[in-house]
Formats: C-alpha cells, sequence, structure tokens
C-alpha cells in the first residue's frame, strides 16, 4: 500500500488502516476500533481457503500461498482472546503486513478506512500496561475519533515474536572491536527495544540516555545543551531512533533536531521494525544517516562504528 507516499517527513503524521474486531458479550456485541501503520501493510484481501497447521497455537488460523510465498495467518479476535460474534467472518479480511522483514497475515472482522492522524494526537497506552489482558497489554497508543470513540494502535509485532518468528540478535563480540566513548542517546516507546538498544550501544562503550518519544528526545537535546553548550557534539556522539512513537515520531524528531542549528551536526540512525523502502528514503529525507530494521548485533555495530568514525574526523 503507497497511500503514505502523500505524508511529508516532519509532518508528524501516519496513516492507519482502521478495522474492526467483534466482541460478543452476554446479549450485545460491541465493536473494537483498531489501527496499524499503513507502512507495515502490504495490502488487503478476502479470507481465502487456509491451510490448517496441527501442533499450533489456537490463534493461528493456518497458512496459504500469496503469490508463491507462503502467508501464516492469525486471527486477531483469538489471539487477544476475544469471542467473536457467530457472524462476524462474513466481511471478514485478512490484512497482509510486513514487519522486521517478515509477513504475516492477521484476520480482522472488517476494514473501513484508512486514516491520517496526527502522532500529537496518540496518546501512549502506558496507562494500559498493567492490565492483566491480552488485549491490555497488546495496544502500543490510542488516538480519539469521530463519536468520541477510541481507537486503539495494536502492537502486531509481539504476535511475531509470540510466534518465535522473529528473535533479535543481540550476540557479537566485542573483544577485537573498537571501544567508543561518550553518551548515545535512543529513542523508543518500547522498553524491550530500549534495552537492546542500549545494551548494545553499552558493550560498545557508549553512555546511554534515554527518551520514550520524539518530544522527550528534544528535551533530552536541550538538557545536553545546557551542560555542554557549543561542544555537545563531542560528547553526543550519535542518537538511535524509532520510527512510531506517540506524541512525536522518529521523522518529526529528526527534522526539528537536523533544523537546529545547536544540534544538526549530531548523526542520527533509525532503527524501525518499518521494512518497506519508503519509510527509508523517508529517514533519509528526515536527515538519518542509516536505516535499520530491527534488530542484528552485528549490523548494528557495524553501521554505528562507520558513522560514528566518520564524525570524528
Amino acid at each position: 500500500m503507497n497511500t503514505e507516499r502523500s505524508l511529508k517527513v516532519g509532518s508528524n503524521e501516519m496513516e492507519l488502516v482502521d478495522f474492526r474486531i467483534f466482541k460478543q458479550e452476554d446479549d450485545r456485541v460491541y465493536e473494537g476500533i483498531y489501527g496499524v501503520n499503513v507502512s507495515k501493510v502490504k495490502e488487503i484481501i478476502k479470507l481465502p481457503n487456509l491451510t490448517e497447521l496441527p501442533g499450533t497455537p489456537e490463534f493461528i488460523e493456518g497458512i496459504f500461498d500469496l503469490r508463491n510465498v507462503v502467508i501464516p495467518v492469525v486471527n486477531l479476535a483469538k489471539w487477544m482472546k476475544i469471542k467473536a460474534p457467530e457472524n462476524a467472518q462474513k466481511n471478514a479480511r485478512v490484512i497482509i503486513t510486513e514487519f522486521n522483514n517478515v509477513l504475516i497475515g492477521f484476520i480482522v472482522h472488517e476494514a473501513k478506512r484508512i486514516r491520517r492522524i496526527s502522532w500529537a494526537d496518540i496518546e501512549p497506552a502506558s496507562f494500559m500496561s498493567d492490565s492483566a489482558t491480552v488485549e491490555g497489554s497488546k495496544i502500543t497508543g490510542v488516538t480519539k475519533i469521530e463519536g468520541d470513540n477510541v481507537l486503539l494502535i495494536l502492537d502486531l509485532e509481539s504476535v511475531i515474536q509470540d510466534l518465535g518468528l522473529y528473535e533479535p540478535d543481540t550476540q557479537f563480540d566485542t573483544t577485537e572491536n573498537e571501544a567508543f566513548s561518550g553518551i548515545a542517546l535512543v529513542l523508543d516507546d518500547s522498553s524491550t527495544a530500549r534495552k537492546i538498544v542500549k545494551e548494545a550501544l553499552v558493550k560498545m562503550g557508549f553512555d546511554v540516555l534515554e527518551a520514550m518519544d520524539g518530544k522527550e528526545g528534544l528535551q533530552k537535546l536541550d538538557e545536553l545543551y545546557e551542560i555542554y553548550g557549543d561542544n555537545l557534539h563531542e560528547t553526543l556522539k550519535i542518537i538511535i531512533s524509532d520510527v512510531e512513537m506517540p506524541r512525536m515520531d522518529g521523522f518529526h524528531f529528526a527534522a526539528n533536531a537536523k533544523e537546529d542549528g545547536r544540534f544538526n551536526n549530531i548523526p542520527i540512525v533509525f532503527n524501525s521494525s518499518i521494512s518497506d523502502h519508503f519509510s527509508a528514503d523517508r529517514g533519509v529525507e528526515a536527515g538519518g544517516e542509516a536505516y535499520l530494521v530491527k534488530f542484528k548485533a552485528s549490523a548494528f555495530y557495524n553501521e554505528i562504528a562507520r558513522i560514528v568514525r566518520a564524525h570524528m574526523k
């Protein structure tokens, strides 16, 4: 899906596929409104004939062949432990997604439309992180839409990790590698992702500062400038930023940083699960010096080392 090509870098906007999951509770049916970033959606199709896979979790409905690629299909309602009404499948669609270079399909009860939403209007779902339900723990952001309804942004990547289809490669040998020094700033709304990146940077010799989104990232830059002034670039060696973050996304953060004379010579690297070429192009346009798809430690080390060395000259 190429609809996001019209989005300008630094606009702090995203486009979401709005889809619905229906929930049966006693005699009532509730409509859940959810979204996934268009950048992660390859296409949306009618529910195909699926081949069941014995011995897999209940929420895996099966597999099918899409242009000679075998794709696993997850029933989102089952994954979220939602009891669906009997007729929920009548308008069912499969959203084919790609992230971390993995293709996977998700059965939804209805695919409604594409929405353009400002990241500034998306609140982190931290208030739901303590929820005991699967549904609560899989929400990464919330935003209001018309009619005082709330749209929930689902963390579909966690399905891939639940299934073991994607495991971050976190091992690299530091014994023969060059040790670095100074500060690295890491922006990511996922505490798990921040931990992985931080551990790799600490192994490389950096002290790591963390921010949960682009707004906090700019605040951290201001605080560092208060301490180091115009010599900041001698201490802050690199910024690693996620792309999808509530309040302010990585592209908007980078555009702001690069327009600010205090920070425009500090290299920025994007580290994202979005694996489409368009996002990589947007990363360059926003001022990034590399675009990494999460997460291969040796490739991460080599790219960060190359960029930091280039800026030390």
